[in-house]
């Protein structure tokens, strides 16, 4: 019995992480199948499975009775919920025009003479309930114009307030025999068997005068037709089909093929589609009047997403803002003006805690909330996503941020004497230490191991490894250093390899992580690789030498002297100098530390940030809880070095909290693609979800 078990269980394993053999594309129509099975002739690594619509293709897809299908943005909100927890892999391209993005738009025929602000009592053509431009864009910018009033679900559906704001409608996948599916000229299901459905059918609602206006995307209207039809602009004017980058209600996230969470079946879905021959998978000519089969027919070519991506990055804090506006689920309720502050690891959660406690009234509550996060990119992820509110990065990190639609508010001030200066720009030196009887200088740099910070972080990585890059033009930089350890590395790198994880040996897979459970994460972690000799030069901050010797600093920094240890300077006659002479040797002059959060939270962060310094700041009254100590290990939260915070100006973008100097560093390292963590390859995917 347990061999026939054993046995069983052997099969099903293999079942699961079998290498697939055909890529299984879920189809909605009978023209869309034909399309397939035309595919699958030519292409023998594809077969067609049919459904009714795109949520029972969604269920089909988790279910593993098939694999693969193309949706648009809502849906892809759709697949990507934990019900179905598919992600986006691939992505369709749009050519020059829009690339990975398109812009949604109002149709009208020229000289039907109403605006944008008078659509009200129209007669309106959706490509689908729930569809990005046909649906989801236009009616949360009614919604947040104030032309559609809505109170929520508590009060009455969106379905019923819309259905009421337009005279007749056709919105494919609305319940039928309402208003919403009035216009429609078959079932008025979401799927190419109503005629009115999908972008092309849309448009056909309006020429065919069913519709006043048409809510699509800009590549519909056929060019030989463009002369009779014109755009609704949301400031009341109308322009020219042509003028869709001047003239549009949003610009989104193009239309994505998604799958199960499995990296093997995504690369043989993008293996499979590449070597396509003598198919043409973006026309739909040959299954007329049928448009958009499969693939948008607009698509010049397909795109791989980056790794990682769920539907929640690849779609945007911005649009999934508009769809969380119009679903049906009432808003999940938060105690308002508490502040979730995002804390990476054990460690700093434990300080959080004390935090709250400390925070906390006569009556038990507090203004603040911690959230863990297992790295600073989960934590920034969460507060894109309203799961967190706000944590302390460096500057690597704000560039991340800010490429993610985050902001920074609040600098961490080094010096104390500048702490009654708000306009003074808080900032630290990036610095190369090795020991004072080390012969190790710049130009012998190469074939020595490294102590680095983090993957990164500003002055452990992006300023020297951008330094080193513009000497070798090499982004291997394992081919550089022989070893060392950089937290965040792959774990089978040589930048691993001289990690000394927890130093517990029941937490063996904390060697290497991005978080203080790694002894030599961080500055003080980076320089304790260096005093222990797992590597031959640390990169850090001018000041963590003085902040872990001469009596300062944790046990294992027990007596150190500073002057045990040396900068080594690059282009420089003095190949080596005094700790103490950091602003005449030094990598590069870096912005400090910064608070990050959303820019809609930026108000809230800095009015909580003020008061809680005043609180337990370094000049507090309380003996108790500091915000800028740590007593289990350095620079929890925040770093130790903070004397005070420093509010950045409302409106500062990343870029220009960073600086010129700075970003032309970020922009030179990043010439190396592999130097970009995930969650930043995500967030400058598309070119309508870039901010610089």
């Amino acid at each position: 019995m347990k061999l026939l078990l054993l046995v069983s269980l052997l099969g099903c394993l293999a079942t699961v992480f079998a290498v697939p053999s055909v890529v299984r594309w879920c189809v909605r129509s009978e023209k869309e199948q034909q399309k397939c099975l035309a595919l699958a002739a030519s292409n023998t690594v594809f077969s067609c499975v049919l459904r009714d619509n795109t949520l029972d293709c969604i269920i089909a897809i988790q279910a593993g009775e098939a694999d693969a299908i193309t949706l648009d943005g809502g849906d892809i909100y759709t697949a990507g919920l934990n019900n179905y927890n598919l992600q986006p892999i691939i992505a369709e391209d749009y050519g020059t025009t829009s690339e990975t993005c398109y812009y949604a738009v109002a149709v009208v025929k020229k000289g039907s003479g109403f605006k944008f602000s008078e659509l009200r009592g129209k007669r309106s053509c959706h490509t689908g309930l729930g569809k990005s431009a046909g649906w989801n864009i236009p009616i949360g910018t009614l919604v947040s114009m104030g032309l559609i009033q809505w109170e929520g679900m508590e009060d009455t559906s969106l379905e019923t307030v819309v259905s009421n704001f337009f005279s007749a409608s056709c919105a494919p996948g609305a319940v039928r025999n309402t208003k919403l599916c009035q216009l429609c000229k078959s079932d008025c299901s979401k799927s190419h068997r109503e005629p009115y459905y999908d972008y092309a059918g849309a448009f056909q609602c309006l020429k065919e005068d069913a519709g006043d206006v048409a809510f699509v995307k800009h590549l519909t209207v056929p060019a030989s037709e463009k002369s009779s039809y014109e755009l609704l602009c949301k400031d009341d004017t109308r322009a020219p089909i042509d003028n869709y980058q001047s003239c549009h209600l949003a610009k989104v996230p193009a239309h994505a093929v998604v799958t199960r969470k499995d990296p093997q079946l995504a690369d043989f879905i993008w293996t499979s589609l590449s070597s396509i021959q003598n198919f043409d998978l973006f026309s739909s000519e040959a299954y007329a009047p049928s448009k958009n089969l499969m693939f948008k027919d607009s698509t010049e070519r397909l795109v791989r997403v980056p790794a990682n991506t769920d539907s929640f990055l690849y779609l945007g804090a911005e649009y999934i803002s508009i769809i969380h506006s119009l679903t049906k689920e009432p808003s999940t309720t938060r105690t308002p003006n508490v502040i979730k502050w995002c804390a990476v690891g054990h460690q700093e959660t434990a300080k959080c805690d004390s935090w709250v406690i400390s925070s906390a009234s006569e009556d038990g509550n507090a203004d603040l909330e911690c959230v863990r996060g297992n790295t600073v990119e989960e934590c920034l992820k969460k507060i894109m996503q309203k799961e967190a509110d706000a944590v302390a990065v460096d500057g690597g990190q704000v560039y991340t941020a800010g490429k993610c639609g985050l902001v920074p508010v609040m600098a961490e001030q080094y010096d104390e004497t500048q702490c009654n200066t708000p306009e003074a720009a808080a900032s630290y030196y990036a610095v190369a230490v090795v020991k004072s009887t080390s012969d190790v200088t710049w130009d012998t740099l190469q074939n020595k191991s490294s102590c680095h910070t983090g993957v990164g972080r500003t002055a452990g990585w992006n300023i020297p490894m951008g330094q080193i890059y513009k000497q070798t033009g090499n982004c291997d930089f394992s081919t550089f250093f022989s070893s060392g350890c950089a937290p965040g590395s792959d774990p089978n790198s040589s930048f691993c390899a001289k990690c000394a994880g927890s130093g517990k040996a029941v937490e063996v897979e904390s060697k290497c992580k991005a978080s203080a459970v790694e002894q030599y994460y961080g500055y003080a972690g980076a320089f304790r690789c260096l005093v222990e000799g797992a590597g031959d030069v640390a990169f850090i901050k001018h000041t963590t030498v003085g902040e872990n010797s001469d009596g300062n600093g944790p046990a294992w920094a027990a007596g150190l002297r500073s002057e045990d240890f040396k900068l080594i300077c690059p282009g420089s006659p003095e190949n080596s100098v005094p700790i103490s002479q950091y602003k005449d040797c030094n990598l590069a002059k870096v912005p400090a530390h910064a608070v990050v959060t959303r820019p809609e939270s930026r108000n809230t962060v800095v009015s909580f940030l003020t008061e809680q310094q005043m609180k337990f700041g370094m000049d507090s009254a309380d003996d108790g809880f500091k915000l800028f100590v740590s007593q289990d290990a350095k620079n929890l939260l925040f770093k130790d070095s903070t004397k005070c915070f420093h509010e950045i100006p409302a409106g500062t973008r990343y870029d220009q909290f960073l600086g010129s100097e700075y970003m032309d560093a970020m922009k030179s390292l990043r010439m190396c693609g592999t130097t970009a963590p995930d969650l930043e390859k995500s967030c400058s995917f598309h070119s309508c979800q870039q901010k610089n």
